[in-house]
């Protein structure tokens, strides 16, 4: 463990200027606060802040950057407060370590590492100044070469969500070397197999080509001696992630690999950087397509060097970087670099509270436009490279019966609930309390409820969900969850289709005979010509042409060509004389509209499937809906179509009005004045001050519809008025 004067010896070597007693004052706090504690290795836990700090100084950042490091953990691990922190280190360091203080709770919270809230509450909590970022990432670096002595499932967590997060945003503020370490590091852990063949045949390479490599630095070294160059060159290779990662995105072989290792040419000058680059180009053959100018067109996070591969000794391809020493720098440090802090009277303020260097950068322009952004509670359309995390405006917070905080955004679901809890959880969920109570699975949480999620092994998540789930997380689970039952569903609504056209032609349906005629219409399987009739993709009568039907035996049954004779609608169950423009359905089956709750071009629908009889489209919001939760194989996903603009629609809404002459004609009045047609009318619950209407209204869409709503609640005798849900 590094002593009290070796930590201080670090910092005044680049930083004559640091306040010695500061830094000690600091480090004898930190260790007396830990006290005891100890890492899960058994090392005693300062140890831990002390490398933190360790790695900060490697970055050459100031005194107060690298005591906020040594107390980043004091207030979460110890007695110690932030009013004490303040009284005795001053309110900068006092702010620092407040910002790393909610960044720790913000990791309890946010236990799934693909969830980007966690990342956009990270920058929220560095606004203030980055330096608090700076630290985060080292802490991070620290806990990831310590991630060993984890218990292996949160190893795979803390590993991912260092890939995911941590690492591309070490690389966004050009701090390259440090992301390299954490995606290496986590590599091992997340696919320990691959990292342990790359590594050993680096190893294996690193043997092999050992002359060689030197052989080409000298020859490097001597020629641009020869040309008054005066030229840093040293060779490295690539590490194992990024190697993978080349694998992954050409598609090659470990084999195929021919610029594993590489070469650094460090020089004074740009001048210099592009006469270097000529050399080379002039004494080996270079491979085109292969040089990139990062010079004249910097990186979002400032990298600038001069990128190109050439053809060297033994055949042997050699990847080159040029840069100056200032650009070495950079690459190496990012923004701790700039030596921001160094001078705080030069520093400038945004906006939205960042701190900015005098000459700002590119990385900083990026943090502060983020910021900005989401201080503005702005959507971002993209935000780290090598990543996809979605990042939403606000947060709610809910709990799990056993006290466990969850993180969803806002809007949220039930749903994305159950998913955030577990993958399996969210797959098997047939439906929750919230606050105790029962409630529907697409009722919105909001801060603060407790929600329980109730499972059965027989349930498959319906398609439909994908439409109501917010998250990332839930709505790729219920995609991969369903395609099987999806598939399944359209290759059920086919065989139907095909039975009752079959019927109509006098001929009795059988999985065989349609078999028999799938190769004909190119199809392998018998399952997938189902599904493709179901979906639409396939017509019905082609497939009965390819089983031998003749063309007058399928017009003599209708089957196919005329429109299908539909049964008139029973009473309280379903209206079927009216065309339904929807999408996602075939048209050979009978479309009928819940009168339930009727339904309306603008709202979001869903078809139950109900055997002999056809599809029943529902609003999504209707409750008629819980009783289909356990048959997902019933549920269509549904959109509408385009319709003709005179077509009307049913919608039932329930009017209470006052009990005085007059009532019923302003409800009518207000809805013919709207265009709109009563189709049907009910009396319920009459009591002496109200009556309660239940009424069938006719409208064109949803906003012809909330027009009329908005004028009935605007009568006087009108109490209230709302959308039924069944």
């Amino acid at each position: 463990m590094m002593r009290q004067y070796e930590l201080v010896e670090r910092v005044t070597s680049y930083d004559p200027e640091a306040d010695e007693g500061l830094l000690n004052r600091a480090y004898v706090y930190a260790m007396k606060a830990h006290g005891h504690q100890t890492r899960a290795s058994g090392d005693p836990y300062f140890s831990h802040p002390l490398e933190v700090a360790a790695i900060l100084t490697d970055l050459k950042l100031d005194d107060a950057t690298i005591v906020a490091a040594l107390l980043h953990d004091v207030v979460e691990d110890t007695e110690a407060t932030h009013q004490e922190i303040e009284e005795l280190f001053g309110a900068e360091i006092g702010a620092l370590v407040e910002g790393l203080t909610k960044i720790k709770r913000l990791d309890l919270v946010t236990k799934e590492a693909a969830q980007a809230e966690n990342l956009r509450k990270l920058l929220l909590a560095v606004s203030k100044d980055v330096r608090v970022l700076l630290v985060k990432l080292a802490d991070r670096l620290h806990n990831m070469r310590t991630l060993e002595y984890v218990r292996p499932d949160k190893r795979v967590r803390i590993a991912q969500e260092t890939m995911d997060i941590y690492a591309p945003l070490a690389g966004r503020m050009g701090m390259q070397n440090m992301r390299e370490e954490l995606e290496d590091i986590a590599f091992g852990v997340l696919n320990a197999d691959a990292y342990k063949t790359i590594a050993e045949r680096l190893a294996r390479l690193r043997e092999e080509s050992g002359d060689i490599l030197l052989e080409i630095e000298r020859m490097l070294s001597s020629q641009f001696s020869a040309h008054n160059i005066e030229a840093a060159v040293e060779g490295r290779e690539k590490r194992p992630y990024s190697i993978w990662r080349k694998m992954e995105r050409k598609h090659l072989s470990l084999g195929q690999l021919s610029d594993i290792f590489g070469f650094r040419v460090i020089v004074n000058t740009v001048d210099d950087c592009y006469r270097a680059l000529g050399i080379v180009h002039q004494c080996w053959r270079m491979v085109p397509g292969r040089f990139k100018d990062y010079i004249s067109n910097p990186k979002q996070n400032d990298y600038r060097s001069i990128h190109t591969i050439f053809v060297g000794p033994h055949h042997m391809r050699v990847e080159l970087q040029i840069r100056t020493w200032k650009m070495h720098d950079i690459a190496e440090r990012g923004v701790a670099a700039h030596g921001v802090y160094k001078e705080a009277r030069d520093a400038v303020e945004s906006e939205s509270g960042v701190v900015l260097p005098p000459a700002e950068t590119n990385a900083y322009r990026w943090l502060r436009r983020m910021v900005d952004i989401l201080a503005e509670g702005e959507n971002p359309q993209e935000f780290l490279e090598h990543t996809k995390l979605e990042l939403f405006h606000d947060q709610v917070f809910c709990f799990t019966p056993k006290g466990d905080l969850i993180a969803l955004p806002k809007g949220a679901t039930a749903i994305d609930f159950a998913y955030a809890v577990h993958t399996d959880i969210g797959n098997s969920c047939v439906g929750c309390r919230i606050n105790g109570r029962h409630a529907r699975l697409m009722s919105e949480l909001e801060n603060g409820d407790e929600v329980e999620i109730i499972t059965s092994k027989a349930q498959v998540p319906p398609a439909a969900w994908e439409g109501l789930a917010v998250t990332g997380k839930a709505r790729s689970a219920i995609r991969r969850a369903t395609r099987i039952a999806v598939r399944n569903q359209y290759a059920g609504l086919g065989r139907e289709i095909l039975s009752r056209l079959m019927d109509k032609a006098g001929q009795e349906y059988s999985d065989q005979a349609v078999n028999q005629a799938m190769p004909r219409l190119g199809v392998k399987l018998l399952e997938d010509g189902l599904a493709a009739v179901g979906r639409g993709e396939l017509a019905s009568i082609d497939v009965l042409r390819a089983m031998g039907l003749t063309e007058e035996r399928v017009n003599s049954g209708t089957c196919g060509r005329k429109k299908p004779r539909r049964k008139k609608a029973k009473s309280g169950n379903a209206q079927d004389e009216r065309k339904v423009p929807v999408r996602g359905i075939n048209r050979d089956l009978p479309i009928r509209i819940s009168s339930e709750t009727g339904a309306v071009p603008g709202e979001r629908i869903v078809g139950i499937m109900t055997p002999g009889e056809g599809i029943t489209v529902y609003p999504i919001f209707s409750r008629a809906l819980q009783q289909f939760d356990d048959e997902p194989d019933r549920w269509v996903d549904l959109a509408w179509d385009v319709a003709d603009d005179d077509q009307l629609y049913p919608a039932r809404i329930n009017v209470l009005v006052h009990n005085e002459v007059g009532a019923l004609a302003q409800v009518a009045n207000a809805i013919g004045d709207n265009e709109g047609n009563i189709e049907n009318l009910n009396m319920h619950n009459r009591a002496h001050d109200f009556y309660d209407f239940d009424i069938t209204i006719e409208v064109r869409d949803n906003r012809h519809l909330n027009d009329i709503l908005l004028q009935l609640r605007s009568k006087p005798l009108v109490n209230s008025v709302n959308r039924a849900t069944g």
